[in-house]
């Protein structure tokens, strides 16, 4: 089922010259996609990196973006201000991490937003009531370093070192009895990241 925030993004294809088109742009070169520079221009390499993706995550390839594909791309990508959110949250959650560690972080992210058991989008990701301790405390709210920018677009280009985990907890700090039930799948840091 498409959701609402999917279904009201417009077909886009060769010709097409709107905002959407940068947003596009912008998602398939944090891919590794699109390279050229974002113009706002549906043009011939707009077109081909559309295929590359639809080709890449099984859809039947034709270079235009329509519904199932906003909705593929919105699974495995973030626009520009959605990337500020990511980094608030690894800045905020894992600063203190080698970066193996903060793009841990933005992994669990990503892969709570491409999972059924979470928001499709990260906004409703970050801020589910009691999601991560930073948005909770105000530490949501520091600038991230750049290294959290890179820690996210890592974790937006399928960097996964947490196993496909969905949680993470500080072993020393955590005090829910729920997420010491979690199986463990791994720590990195001082994180242990459980599914």
């Amino acid at each position: 089922m498409i959701s609402s925030i999917v279904s009201a993004a417009p077909v886009l294809k060769s010709g097409s010259q709107t905002g959407d088109v940068w947003d596009l742009q912008y998602r398939l070169s944090t891919l590794g996609f699109y390279t050229q520079p974002l113009d706002g221009s549906y043009g011939v390499h707009t077109k081909a990196a559309v295929f590359k993706f639809q080709k890449k995550y099984g859809l039947s390839p034709d270079g235009i973006t329509g519904a199932r594909t906003w909705e593929l791309l919105k699974k495995h990508s973030l626009n520009i201000y959605e990337m500020d959110i990511l980094a608030k949250i690894i800045y905020s959650e894992a600063r203190g991490e080698a970066y193996k560690g903060q793009v841990a972080v933005g992994a669990v992210v990503m892969n709570r937003i491409q999972s059924n058991l979470f928001p499709n989008h990260i906004k409703g990701v970050v801020f589910q009531p009691g999601a991560f301790t930073a948005v909770d405390d105000g530490q949501y709210w520091l600038i991230p370093n750049r290294t959290a920018y890179l820690a996210a677009l890592d974790a937006v280009r399928g960097w996964d070192p947490t196993q496909n985990s969905l949680y993470y907890f500080n072993p020393d700090t955590a005090t829910s009895k729920w997420i010491w039930s979690r199986p463990q799948n791994l720590k990195i840091g001082k994180h242990i990241f459980t599914s």
